[in-house]
């Protein structure tokens, strides 16, 4: 996995976030934003942090972990 991957998104007090299979969409203070998810990984919330899984054992499923867990923390 990637290594920015492995490292878990914190979710500050005040941000909603709503995880669906294909999208995550955060709503805090400042406004709202909305991503697609792709297949290859998945966004789950274990308390108050997001942590991006990799769902196959391939090279562009570990980039797109490390893309998305990116993608995530910048929209938080």
């Amino acid at each position: 996995m990637s290594r920015v991957g492995k490292n878990p998104v914190p979710v500050p007090k005040g941000v909603e976030v709503n995880l669906t299979a294909e999208q995550i969409s955060v709503k805090g203070p400042l406004g709202s934003l909305s991503q697609r998810l792709t297949e290859e990984v998945r966004v789950k919330r274990e308390g108050d942090e997001l942590v991006v899984e990799q769902l196959h054992e391939s090279i562009r499923s570990n980039a797109m972990s490390g893309t998305t867990r990116a993608l995530v923390a910048n929209m938080i």
